[in-house]
């Protein structure tokens, strides 16, 4: 029986309702209330100085915006003494991955007993915070957000996901996309004819070793098609998944599951992945 641990997450933020309310319900929610996860939002705002609680001030030099003052936010943290690495979350970061993600989903049971994240706002926060309060810098993607509290959820909700005992069948994240470096492949559920849409005869034969070499080769065909540069990461593929591909190629569209560019036959194309 696979041991469950607790992982610790303070999250430093400016909105703590915005980051609260997402991660009070369904898989994050059910987590905190077992004991799985302890999420502690912290408002900013705690440590302000002044009667209007202020967090930002102007820009030196200049500028549109504004900026997050280092005093609120050493101070917030200072008196949190939270889990350590703390990551600010921003554009400039270490982009998330799954590989990422697994190591702070590890911290869980190392002497830290978890991480921290810090949520930007406005045009960021004064440098002094970088250089000298947070351990380093994480991004969700190459694009802007309004403050790092989406992107905090994105990190917390792909962490809990890896804690033992939080999904009930812990086989379900190695199948999943990125788990082993490749997009997942289809998946099919009842009714087995759907508006004259098959579900592909291999699933339905119960050759669970057939089964799993066509779910292993769609998976290859959906990266290469979708992700190539995944395949890339990975070295290429190797001479069983070639062989593997090269077995698939004389399966008609249909029974492969279909093309992420197929048209009316085989339905709309398929969202990228998330």
């Amino acid at each position: 029986m696979t041991r469950s641990v607790s992982l610790r997450i303070d999250v430093f933020t400016i909105f703590p309702e915005l980051v609260e309310h997402f991660c009070a319900a369904s898989l994050l929610g059910r987590s905190r209330r077992r004991g799985l996860l302890d999420l502690r939002v912290r408002d900013l705002r705690s440590a302000a100085t002044d009667a209007r609680r202020s967090v930002d001030d102007v820009p030196y030099g200049g500028g549109a915006g504004m900026v997050l003052m280092p005093g609120p936010v050493f101070g917030a943290v200072e008196q949190a003494d939270p889990p350590r690495p703390l990551y600010l979350l921003g554009p400039g970061g270490r982009l998330l991955d799954q590989d990422l993600v697994q190591k702070l989903a590890g911290t869980a049971s190392s002497g830290s007993g978890g991480f921290s994240l810090l949520c930007g706002r406005y045009e960021g926060v004064d440098q002094r915070v970088v250089d000298h309060l947070v351990d380093g810098e994480l991004s969700v993607g190459d694009y802007l957000l309004a403050g790092g509290e989406a992107a905090a959820i994105v990190v917390v909700e792909s962490v809990t996901r890896l804690l033992p005992g939080v999904l009930g069948n812990m086989d379900s994240t190695a199948d999943e996309s990125f788990g082993e470096g490749l997009l997942e492949y289809p998946q099919y559920t009842r009714p087995a004819q759907f508006r004259g849409w098959a579900v592909p005869e291999v699933l339905r034969r119960g050759d669970h070793r057939r089964i799993a070499r066509w779910r292993r080769a769609m998976a290859l065909r959906r990266t290469l098609e979708r992700r190539p540069d995944l395949v890339e990461r990975r070295g290429g593929l190797s001479d069983e998944e070639q062989q593997a591909l090269d077995e698939l190629g004389g399966v008609p569209a249909a029974e492969a599951g279909g093309s992420s560019t197929s048209g009316p036959a085989g339905g709309p194309p398929s969202p990228g992945p998330a």
